[in-house]
Formats: structure tokens, sequence, C-alpha cells
């Protein structure tokens, strides 16, 4: 990170009654950035959001948003960021249009007619603007929220899990939109269960049961994992993860869709040392070769050998 922070947290505990959704989180985003929250479901994405958006107190800690304190200036701040929850939450009986009209009147925007008019053109929505929010499709009703999210012209916007159940080309279009919204400086931070969007962040940070794992570019984030990986074709399935559970050299080995992963703790030789123990346990073999380790690579190691020392 550089430059000064526009979001911060340091410390920062979150609980629901007996159960600590965030515990004790350190982040810092700078003005610019586009951050993604990544992690399985209860790490503590939402938590941290809501909490950056003013909408849930700390039980400890301390969260500031463009140098104030984010629960104590609360409404002051909404002026200045914008929120798009995982749930739609906009007026399924309204309008577009009147829906837009809605968040421009209630945070007091001047000229609201002139920006609803090119927000509602730049999310593609100006042709369904007479339509009740309810008849939209799932893409178009994130654009919208999106559009509300905008319309008074924040300096920084949390989006939680934006594209969740949006189609392919709804995302690429959204994603092309935050982009330009980036290049015009906006700060965004957003959590995201796809790691194809956590790619096209600057930074990631990594969650797992409210502590951060990893923070770090995308393109850093597979260096946290030790070793090489292999990547396994053979058949019959059964055979394969038993001869690679017990080959001396092999740290772990995941499904991959209809392939296997296998993290060797050294590179050399080891897919010809994988390919041999395969045939001689009787599997056809289709192919064996080294690959770069990617995020989802990280990701599961990360999260899952946490788990292990926890459970241990």
């Amino acid at each position: 990170m550089s430059g000064p922070s526009v979001l911060s947290a340091r410390g920062l505990v979150i609980r629901y009654g007996r159960t600590t959704a965030v515990a004790g989180l350190d982040l810092a985003v700078a003005r610019g950035e586009v951050v993604g929250l990544i992690g399985p479901d209860g790490a503590g994405k939402t938590s941290t959001l809501r909490a950056f958006a003013g909408l849930l107190r700390p039980t400890l800690g301390e969260v500031r948003v463009l140098g104030e304190d984010a629960w104590l200036h609360r409404r002051a701040l909404h002026h200045r960021l914008g929120y798009l929850a995982q749930r739609f939450a906009l007026y399924g009986d309204l309008t577009a249009d009147e829906n837009v009209r809605f968040f421009a009147l209630l945070l007091g925007v001047k000229g609201w007619r002139a920006r609803r008019d090119t927000l509602l053109g730049r999310v593609g929505l100006t042709p369904f603007r007479a339509r009740q929010a309810d008849r939209l499709s799932g893409g178009m009703k994130q654009k919208l929220a999106l559009a509300c999210s905008l319309m008074h012209s924040p300096e920084v916007l949390l989006l939680d899990e934006p594209t969740t159940g949006v189609d392919p080309v709804t995302r690429r279009e959204f994603w092309r939109l935050l982009a330009d919204l980036v290049a015009e400086g906006l700060t965004l931070v957003l959590a995201t269960p796809y790691l194809d969007e956590a790619e096209r962040c600057s930074r990631v940070v990594l969650m797992h049961e409210g502590r951060v794992l990893a923070d770090a570019a995308p393109r850093e984030i597979p260096n946290l994992l030790p070793g090489a990986i292999v990547e396994v074709a053979a058949e019959p399935r059964t055979v394969v993860a038993g001869a690679l559970a017990g080959l001396e050299g092999v740290v772990d080995v995941r499904p991959f869709a209809a392939r296997f992963h296998v993290r060797v703790k050294a590179i050399g030789g080891a897919d010809e040392a994988i390919r041999g123990a395969l045939e001689r346990a009787g599997a056809a073999v289709a192919e064996v070769r080294v690959i770069p380790t990617t995020l989802e690579d990280a990701f599961l190691h990360l999260t899952r050998s946490t788990a292990a020392r926890e459970a241990a």
C-alpha cells in the first residue's frame, strides 16, 4: 500500500453473542486501490465491510474512514461513501428511475436529474428506466443498485459480493464499469467469492475465521505456497488418489475438476516420480505436468492448513 489511508481498521473485533466474526483485524486501504476480500463463508468479509460502512459498531478496535471514526461519524460519512449490500435492497415496487431519484433526494444530491440520466446510461438501464425494480433481471438489479450507490459521487465504494448469481456477460460489463470508475479516482473495496475477480484487484486480502491470512498483490499470493504443483490426469481416480497419498515428497493431493493437483516439496524429477508411481499402481496416465501455482491453489492451502492447525 502507498499513500495515506482512506480506510483503516486496527485491532477490529466483531462479535455476535458468543460468536466472533472478526478477530483482531488490521487493514489499511490507500486512495485509488482496488482491494478484494476473499475467504470461505463465515470468514468475516461482510462484517468487515459493514463496519467500514458505519452499519455495524465494532466490539473492540478502531475503524476509520476518510480520517473519521466510522461509527461516530457514520451519518456524515454516508454522504462520502457508497455501499452495495449482498442482497438486493432497493424498492421493488418503484421503477428504476424512481429508485435512483429516491436515493438522490435522500442524500441531498444537487443537479440529480443529470446525474441520474448519466448513471442509468453508464449501467445500460436507460431503456428500462420505467420498469419496476422487481421486474428487472438479476444482473439489471445489481446494475441499478450500483447506480444508486454512485448517485452522490462517493469517494469510496464498498461492494459485498456484487456479481453473485450474475451471468458471465453481465459480470464482465460490471467489472468494465468498475475499472472506469477506479480510473476516475474511486477507491474500491469488495468481497467476492470468485477468484478470477480477485485477480482483477490491486490487492487481495485472504480472510479465514475473522483473521487475515494473506495481504498482497494477486500475483504474489501463490508465492506463499511452498513447493510446486504437479497436475495429474489419470484414471481410475480411487487408484490415483491412493498411489499419490503415500508417495515420498508429496505434501498434499486435491481433486481439481477432472484432474488432481499434487503439491510436492521439490520440483526436480517430481513429475517423473509421480508418473512412475501411477503406472506401477495400474493407473491409466493421460498427463503429468508441472504447472504454475494459482491463486486458487494458494487459497485452498492457506485456509485448510489454518483449519488443520486449529483442529490439532
